[in-house]
């Protein structure tokens, strides 16, 4: 159990990737290049550190919740040989496939403490946040795909850019208070994702042979991730 539920779900390459993000965004908070909506709502560029390697960090361990319980056909190959010849015979056999339902601490615990947070220290953003939540999570229920004995993949980008744009028409159209946009951003890319990608599509995971399958874990942390990065920068 402890090997299923604490791993890497990134490959190398793009782990080192999102590392170099992680110091290219720190970097410009850091320098004070730009004024970040992160910074303009009183935040320090070393909570914008912590709050991007604790995600990092904690997308390797993932919270047990309960387990599904699955019939998915197997094909397995039997050979039978008659007269010298050897024939192959495809078998389909129905077997019970536990997968575990899992949290990501890093790709859906932290995210979503955070935004949380944001919300309850600016409640008179809440109601437009709640306006980019339910965009991006329609959005991401859409773009969002199943694949057999991983769970559910969604695209790493899309959520992320959609939820900036969204931050940053509603910012502009209601002329919302300094920083607004992070946290429209950043609450709507993080829940939206999870909320449209993986909670709505906990049904769907029944059929797809996965031995764990975790809420903001492999498949959408990428677009958490990157999300949160985003959101940081937004000018």
């Amino acid at each position: 159990m402890e090997n299923r539920l604490v791993y890497n779900p990134l490959g190398t390459i793009f782990a080192l990737s999102l590392a170099v993000l992680i110091f290219f965004a720190v970097s410009i908070l850091f320098l004070g290049v730009v004024s970040t909506a992160f910074t303009r709502i009183g935040f320090h560029w070393q909570d914008a550190l912590a709050l991007l390697v604790i995600s990092f960090i904690g997308s390797g361990i993932n919270l047990p919740l309960t387990i599904l319980k699955s019939e998915a056909p197997v094909v397995t190959d039997a050979y039978v040989r008659v007269f010298g010849v050897t024939y192959r015979i495809p078998l389909t056999k129905q077997t019970h496939q536990d997968t575990v339902l899992a949290i990501n601490f890093g790709g859906a615990v932290v995210p979503t403490l955070v935004s949380l947070f944001l919300l309850a220290q600016f409640p008179s953003v809440f109601l437009y946040a709640l306006i980019g939540i339910v965009f991006v999570t329609m959005a991401a229920n859409r773009i969002a795909k199943p694949v057999k004995g991983l769970g559910i993949v969604t695209p790493a980008l899309i959520p992320p850019i959609l939820a900036a744009l969204l931050a940053t028409i509603l910012t502009s159209f209601f002329l919302l208070p300094t920083g607004s946009n992070f946290i429209i951003a950043y609450a709507s890319g993080t829940l939206g994702t999870l909320i449209g990608a993986d909670i709505l599509n906990i049904p769907k995971l029944n059929g797809l042979g996965a031995p764990v399958a975790s809420i903001g874990g492999a498949g959408t942390f990428d677009g958490v991730f990157l999300t949160g990065i985003i959101a940081v920068l937004l000018i």
